[in-house]
């Protein structure tokens, strides 16, 4: 018989997708870059190809989108949130979109120019 799980435990191997959401992205230094907006999910393979960190702006005024390689990010428990080895600089010249826009998922070209710049292999 299978037994429910606690999937809001950060210190568990899984976890809600709606739990990532909402959940701080630091840098190594400690430094908060922002938050997961939503995650991209290969409904195929089953692999999330993307987190989506909302950065910039002032109150959600002007917030960008910045598409993470799910690689890129690991969960650091005593921080309460993920660490991925970026600065703020790297982030202004990230593939972003602004909010509202809503890029081409599916575009491979896109996608590998994604994945190239974090220099990350496309899962695909």
């Amino acid at each position: 018989m299978a037994t429910l799980t606690d999937t809001t435990n950060p210190s568990g191997r899984l976890i809600a997708a709606s739990q990532v959401s909402g959940t701080v992205v630091y840098n190594p230094q400690g430094e908060r870059l922002g938050k997961i907006e939503d995650l991209m999910i290969d409904k195929v393979s089953g692999r999330i190809p993307y987190a989506v960190l909302s950065f910039g702006g002032f109150l959600g005024i002007g917030d960008r989108y910045y598409p993470l390689p799910w690689p890129q990010l690991r969960y650091d428990t005593g921080m309460g949130g993920y660490v991925v080895n970026l600065d703020k600089r790297m982030l202004d010249n990230a593939p972003s979109y602004a909010a509202g826009a809503t890029p081409d998922w599916n575009d491979d070209t896109w996608g590998r120019s994604v994945y190239g710049y974090y220099k990350t292999d496309p899962y695909w």
